[in-house]
């Protein structure tokens, strides 16, 4: 399979300034740059999907540059609908560190490590590897911005835009237009910014594409825009659809609500994901969603998807489908002891077998490793907000009045302190460990 082929099987197509996606096969220079800014602690799984389609890129011979972007992190990404709070300079460069461990893990293990043995890149992806795994590398804007003169950027980036060209962008339109908040200089220029990204990532290491969302395909192409004028040189951008959730038919990520972190614990800003809620997200997905999501966010080959559909369509009940799923991301992103680890935990948490009073505390000393943890003597109603499993306290005790509360498989009606060893439940899928 093709690079292109690929591309469009998995669904990682979206605007492009390439004439035609099969241009991409037969393509001499190999470098892309894709970037992220350091607006939390965590990246999410909106974010993953991107990661996913330069995973797809570097499987097929393809060098990555991965930008966290320090320096257009201390702005923000113009939103659609208002201005984005200043983040203190020691939390974007928190957040940047962050950010990168993320990046060069999802990368090594969804790009250069599914190339290293020759036999399961064919066997699993349909590829030919490269002959080395592709070295990933890790750059920072705020390294050539923190020198740049701010005379010299405008004489040079800001006098090759009109006006015109940078109030067409639809962000800036719905910003100034009728209704709008209104938007900052600061923000106004952050597409100028992103935009010489590309021209000094050009310059400095040849790099001629750049990877992006759909929704950042116009701050793209003004680094195209500026290459061309300042280099006469021609670069191209691709991009990927935004992934929407199926559900309630909003994006993947933290600006609406519902993100999925990619960090297990928290890093400090409390953006994280534990890895027993991570897998029971995709497990949760209805069948109409499977198809769609196991293409982009695991590394099945098409023909492995094929038979866990078919296997899947011959008895749903088994969630055959959706197993696949939470195991191939949870793989990618948190490790394949860890996925395995978890999809053991859930079988067992789920069996209508199990009697939670019988784990021992070894068992379940295990099972704290990917389920929060409360001392003994807590009391149910701190317990149940301590651990995000309710709001409030209000809340808490509505869960326990109404008996979706339980301690070791019993279902408790009033407030107490937990005192033994145990495991909460709330409702179907939520756990809590007392040790």
């Amino acid at each position: 399979m093709k690079l292109s082929e690929e591309l469009i099987y998995r669904g990682f197509v979206a605007e492009t300034t390439l004439d035609a996606p099969s241009s991409l096969d037969s393509r001499e220079n190999k470098k892309f740059y894709w970037g992220a800014d350091p607006s939390a602690d965590s990246l999410t799984i909106g974010n993953l999907a991107a990661l996913m389609m330069c995973a797809c890129f570097v499987r097929h011979g393809w060098t990555p540059y991965l930008l966290v972007g320090g320096a257009t992190g201390q702005i923000g990404d113009p939103k659609e609908n208002g201005e984005r709070d200043l983040k203190s300079l020691d939390e974007v460069r928190h957040n940047k560190e962050c950010i990168k461990e993320q990046v060069e893990r999802v990368i090594f293990r969804a790009g250069p490590a599914a190339i290293v043995s020759p036999a399961l890149a064919e066997a699993r992806l349909g590829v030919s590897p490269a002959p080395s795994p592709a070295r990933v590398t890790l750059v920072d804007n705020y390294d050539w911005f923190k020198n740049i003169n701010y005379l010299d950027f405008l004489r040079e980036v800001g006098k090759s835009f009109s006006m015109t060209q940078l109030l067409d962008r639809q962000f800036v339109q719905n910003r100034i237009g009728e209704g709008g908040s209104g938007i900052s200089y600061a923000e106004f220029s952050y597409t100028l910014i992103q935009g010489y990204d590309f021209l000094h990532l050009f310059r400095e290491y040849d790099v001629r594409m750049q990877l992006c969302g759909a929704d950042q395909f116009g701050n793209c192409t003004t680094g195209m825009h500026l290459i061309r004028r300042l280099e006469n040189a021609d670069v191209d951008v691709w991009s990927t659809p935004l992934v929407i959730d199926p559900v309630t038919g909003r994006k993947f990520g933290k600006s609406e609500g519902n993100a999925v972190w990619l960090a297990s614990s928290d890093n400090g800003g409390g953006n994280y994901t534990s890895i027993f809620d991570f897998y029971q997200f995709w497990m949760n997905q209805p069948d109409e969603s499977v198809e769609y999501l196991i293409k982009i966010y695991t590394l099945f080959s098409p023909e492995e998807i094929d038979e866990i559909l078919r296997e899947h369509r011959l008895a749903p009940e088994k969630r055959l489908a959706q197993k696949a799923l939470a195991r191939g991301v949870t793989e990618v992103v948190h490790g394949k002891d860890a996925a395995a680890a978890v999809e053991n935990l859930s079988m067992t948490l789920f069996s209508r077998e199990t009697d939670f009073s019988d784990f021992s505390e070894d068992e379940l000393t295990e099972f704290a490793a990917y389920l929060p943890v409360v001392s003994r003597e807590t009391e149910l109603v701190d317990a149940l907000v301590g651990t995000g499993l309710a709001e409030s306290k209000k809340k808490a005790r509505e869960f326990i009045s109404q008996g979706a509360i339980s301690i070791n498989g019993t279902k408790v009606t009033s407030e107490m302190p937990v005192n033994q060893t145990a495991i909460i439940k709330k409702g179907k899928n939520k756990f809590v460990i007392v040790k």
